[in-house]
């Protein structure tokens, strides 16, 4: 007895040692930047303030490697920000006690991931509109004034003693490492063009925020699809630079107010806007995004991107140039920002119970710009619905719920837990779909498609995700309910139903 009573101490033991191994070489692969200066690390303000990042199961490690191979999927998906310029270089700027600042440059997405420390931002001299205001104030005010356009100094970086003043970078510098590409109005591009480097003596500051802060522009800012891209940027921003915690964002434009925005502030440490300063402010560690446009989801609707999802345990013991389970791991950070868990494979429901979301296209007012009133992309959606309706509640193999996902009326806490409560998403083709990102490993997708929106944006999501997807490609707008409930019927076949 006494024998085994030993032997049961020595194995806990070693699983309890195990354990702690595992935890340790987690955690420290979420410790602080190893790019930061000794100088520039505050781990007790940071940790004050930020929230930490939460454990995701599909996470893997970040670190920036140069023999990440080009266009790869982790070049598109992961860190393919490989090659390190150095501005001003952080060992420099220790020994001067100025600021530093460099990029990280991805040829396979061909932009760049910019930080840099003791920077300054002079709201003064970004012209846009306030922002964050609420819609029915600014009803009919152009996306030109919303939009930054920044004056010489609006952002600096301290020199510190013996540094040359003058502008941060040359345009040869923005056209290498910040191209233009596609975007006829690259902000990011603008607010890099606009950095000077000041004297210590006339780097005065009203307020400085101590801890981490992303600068992040957005465009289309109340479209879903969008602005998935933006959280993309951001999150993959914050895992490039080593960021130890969530960090704060500042929204440099003048938007209003948006639903989406509850999102922004579950999945990162705080919000503000750039004009909501009330004078200049100096960020002891600010990151500058990518625009969302720069991002594989947007880049892949113009470019071929040959990556499939699959599940990081895999990628762990078999490395593979073609799979990725990034897309996973930020859709496990959407789950984990509003507490739901993310280490669920399917909804928690008896094996015979399975919910089926329709997602729904409805009026809603957007942006200043918006009517009210949304293109229809299924001209019969409410007959479609109604057939389904009819047919789950009479399906007897097991039980089918039918889950109304009038998203534009929910929050988007209620979306993502819809999202993720479901065995099988349908609906046309639209911006809602996009939440599929935030979906279950299991989840099955049927997307009914209308002839003059052919486009691949969900079909791709799902495939980097690794998920079931499934088509009904139609002549017009119109569905015939009996064929999308006939595809449903195979797809609830598959699931055992």
């Amino acid at each position: 007895m006494n024998r085994m009573l030993s032997t049961l101490l020595k194995i806990l033991s070693f699983l309890f040692a195990l354990n702690s191994i595992s935890l340790y070489f987690y955690f420290s692969s979420h410790s602080a930047s190893p790019h930061l200066p000794e100088t520039q690390q505050n781990p007790s303000n940071t940790s004050q303030f930020s929230k930490p990042w939460p454990i995701l199961p599909s996470y893997l490690p970040w670190s920036g490697t140069p023999d990440v191979r080009y266009r790869s999927c982790e070049a598109y998906f992961g860190n393919g920000f490989t090659q390190v310029i150095d501005v001003i270089p952080p060992k420099s700027a220790a020994r001067s006690s100025g600021g530093w600042f460099r990029c990280y440059y991805s040829r396979t997405l061909r932009c760049s991931v910019c930080e840099g420390g003791k920077i300054r931002m002079d709201p003064e001299k970004i012209r846009m509109s306030k922002g964050g205001e609420r819609l029915e104030e600014v009803m009919g005010r152009g996306e030109e004034e919303e939009l930054p356009e920044f004056e010489e100094g609006a952002f600096q970086v301290e020199g510190g003693s013996g540094k040359k003043q003058g502008r941060l970078v040359s345009e040869e510098f923005l056209d290498q490492y910040v191209p233009v590409g596609g975007i006829l109005r690259h902000t990011m591009r603008g607010l890099m063009k606009s950095i000077q480097v000041a004297d210590e003596n006339d780097f005065n500051c009203e307020e400085w925020v101590e801890e981490p802060t992303l600068l992040v522009t957005r465009y289309e800012y109340a479209n879903v699809f969008h602005t998935v891209t933006d959280w993309y940027s951001a999150y993959v921003s914050s895992r490039v630079t080593g960021l130890p915690n969530q960090p704060h964002v500042v929204f440099v434009d003048g938007h209003c107010e948006a639903q989406l925005e509850e999102t922004w502030k579950a999945m990162f440490s705080g919000l503000r806007y750039a004009k909501h300063f009330s004078g200049p402010v100096c960020f002891r560690h600010a990151v500058i995004a990518p625009l969302g446009y720069e991002t594989p989801l947007f880049k892949g609707l113009s470019e071929e991107i040959d990556c499939h999802g699959a599940p990081a345990q895999d990628l762990r013991q078999n490395p593979n140039d073609r799979k990725t389970a990034r897309l996973s791991e930020f859709g496990e950070l959407t789950r984990a920002a509003f507490g739901f868990p993310v280490n669920r494979h399917h909804p928690e429901k008896p094996p015979n119970d399975h919910n089926v979301l329709f997602v729904r296209r409805e009026d809603y007012l957007a942006h200043p710009r918006h009517g009210g009133k949304i293109e229809s992309r299924l001209s019969n959606e409410q007959e479609v619905f109604d057939s389904l309706q009819t047919w789950s509640s009479n399906h007897v193999e097991c039980k089918v719920n039918l889950i109304n996902g009038l998203f534009a009326h929910m929050t988007m806490k209620e979306q993502v837990q819809a999202i993720q409560d479901a065995s099988v998403i349908i609906g046309a083709h639209g911006a809602g779909l996009t939440h599929i990102v935030s979906a279950l490993p299991k989840t099955v997708i049927l997307e009914i498609i209308s002839s003059q929106f052919r486009r691949p944006h969900f079909q791709l999501i799902a495939r980097w995700k690794g998920l079931e997807y499934h088509a009904i490609n139609l002549d017009g707008s119109y569905a015939e309910p009996a064929v999308v409930i006939d595809r449903l019927k195979n797809i609830m076949k598959s699931l055992g139903c």
